[in-house]
């Protein structure tokens, strides 16, 4: 027989709450290579350290102000929204960076000035001599016209497929047939690359000075002279002669208003482009996600309304033509435009990025080019050994709070008190796994600020339980049974516990805006705790007490802990029938 209408089914809402533990717990380990462990900051699990120093065009020492800057970019860039416990300090005219783990390599690639340019493909061959990334996998970016694409190298943890260079919107622009290069420019009449496109404005930006270390000023003035020459016959004999395998030296340096001779990041084709039209300074936002019309991964940009209009003026008189975006002078996409792009319609690089080298380069771009360049030095590991000391002695203190704790209720509250046991722990089995996979999704790492958090939550928690079995003992006071107390007792604790967490959640959301460093991370701990409360409350601890109360053992006064309290309430009673009395 159906139940009536307005009854309450606790087995619906903890199927529900099984239901979130499944998928949880699903993800967990069945995505992200399946390391079912939380990520550890510096404190607990040890980093890696590199100091980037910054150097100037004249020699002088960099401001304050472009220091400043640059840290926060960097910052930015490593530390979005401030939990995953990455450093980034200033010492005089050195940055110096500590992340979790032990990827020195990420941590240099942070230095990166990231100088964004779009430029027109004039012409585009294969490398004679592909140079290999370290492991054999690719770095991202776009895929080479040469060699075929069945031998081109798979992204990292993919099977084998083909890449060919991919396109900027999936609608709207196509790259060339795999294994057919551009061809080069006629001899007659020559190209002038010079010359900005005709719906190109006026120059992006300007030169770039000279160094002030007389050898790599040197190195950069022969660099130009050779890769960003406009005499045609220079170009040629350039491209002809450009290693792929060997260091850009005008990594960063490439000047936006003259042609450029280049490779792409896989080190696999080389290219003659012509001056920049577009500079990544015109980008308002940028985003990674998986590729909407094919495999792997790809960056969506958004324009400011001057890029959009001059983008949507390019590619709209420059159709059929390839259109290459150039980072630090290294070509990471080279597709080929089919289609005029409306403005306010997001633009696509795609290409084999993994899914961490798509997130990287959509930082990069999304936070801007830095205002000095940096020399990176070896990476260092930072110890744990600090840090692991104070995580003992931090879980030993709250492992013996969590004993009071639970030989208060268990005394007090008796089956209530069992409940509150099994209720904190499947807070704890609820929240280990929102940390596993916040760890995989938005890079959060536990520190000792979080652990704190988490412990400061446990107390909200218990409280919320606290509310909600002291109105219980009101109503059995009031000489209502175990059974018909509940529903009463839960709509008026339900109240109190959503005011309490909410201005718990509003203290721990304004903290996380105005505080900086390990304070962030405490405040977003313990926000994220408050929200899971009441998500154990309303799906576990609830049913759970309402299945109790159905439950002839367990409603018993002397075993669910409400004997005194219906003592007190027929004692209460009594009293007021033998005054009632009296008075009459």
């Amino acid at each position: 027989m159906a139940p009536p209408a307005g009854r309450f089914r606790p087995w619906r809402n903890l199927a529900i709450f099984a239901g979130i533990v499944a998928v949880l717990y699903s993800l967990v380990f069945f995505t992200g290579g399946g390391d079912p462990t939380p990520k550890l900051g510096i404190d607990l699990k040890g980093g890696t350290r590199v100091t980037l120093t910054a150097r100037t065009v004249d020699g002088r020492p960099p401001s304050r102000e472009s220091l400043d800057q640059a840290r926060q970019i960097i910052e930015q860039r490593v530390n979005g929204i401030g939990v995953s416990g990455a450093e980034v300090m200033l010492d005089g005219v050195n940055l110096i960076i500590t992340v979790p783990g032990e990827n020195g390599e990420e941590a240099r690639t942070l230095g990166q000035t990231a100088k964004l340019y779009f430029r027109t493909v004039i012409s585009e061959e294969p490398a004679r001599a592909p140079a290999s990334v370290p492991g054999g996998q690719p770095r991202g970016g776009n895929a080479p016209a040469a060699p075929p694409a069945s031998q081109q190298p798979p992204a990292s943890g993919a099977a084998p497929r083909p890449v060919p260079p991919q396109p900027v919107q999936p609608q709207q622009l196509q790259p060339p047939p795999s294994g057919q290069p551009t061809p080069p420019p006629a001899p007659t009449p020559p190209p002038t690359p010079a010359a900005p496109p005709p719906s190109a404005p006026p120059p992006v930006g300007n030169a770039p000075a000279e160094s002030a270390d007389p050898q790599a000023a040197e190195q950069i003035r022969q660099a130009r002279a050779r890769l960003q020459s406009q005499d045609p016959a220079v170009q040629q004999q350039a491209l002809a002669a450009l290693n792929c395998a060997a260091s850009n030296p005008l990594r960063g340096n490439d000047d936006p208003n003259l042609p450029l001779i280049t490779c792409d990041q896989h080190h696999t084709a080389k290219y003659l482009l012509g001056p920049a039209f577009l500079s990544g300074e015109q980008i308002s936002s940028a985003s990674a996600g998986p590729n909407q019309e094919g495999t792997g991964y790809e960056v969506r940009l958004r324009f400011k309304r001057q890029g959009e209009d001059i983008w949507a003026k390019y590619t709209a008189n420059n159709i059929g033509k390839q259109s290459a975006f150039a980072l630090d002078g290294e070509v990471v996409s080279a597709p080929q435009i089919i289609a005029a792009i409306p403005p306010g319609q997001p633009t696509s690089i795609t290409g084999s990025f993994t899914q961490a080298e798509a997130q990287n380069l959509a930082n990069v771009l999304k936070y801007g080019s830095l205002p000095l360049s940096f020399q990176s030095s070896e990476s260092e590991t930072v110890s744990a050994t600090l840090g692991l000391a104070s995580l003992r002695a931090g879980l030993l203190a709250g492992a013996l709070g969590l004993a009071v704790v639970f030989v208060y209720c268990l005394f007090y509250y008796r089956a209530l008190g069992v409940l509150t046991i099994l209720s904190l722990a499947l807070s704890g089995l609820i929240v280990y796994a929102v940390l596993v996979l916040l760890g995989r999704w938005i890079g959060f790492t536990l520190d000792l600020a979080g652990v704190a958090g988490f412990i400061v939550a446990i107390g909200i928690t218990a409280d919320s339980f606290v509310i909600f079995f002291e109105r219980l003992k009101d109503e059995v006071r009031d000489g209502r049974t175990f059974r018909s107390a509940v529903p009463r007792a839960w709509v008026r604790a339900r109240r109190t516990i959503l005011s309490a967490d909410a201005v718990s959640f509003l203290a721990a959301a304004v903290l996380y805006v105005l505080a900086v460093g390990q304070v962030k991370g405490f405040a977003f701990t313990l926000g994220m705790s408050t929200v899971l409360d009441l998500v154990v409350v309303f799906l576990a601890t609830h049913p759970l007490v309402a299945m109790a109360s159905q439950s002839r053992l367990l409603s018993q006064p002397g075993l669910s802990g409400l004997g005194a309290a219906q003592r007190a309430g027929a004692e209460s009673r009594s009293e007021l029938v033998t005054a009632a009395g009296k008075g009459t």
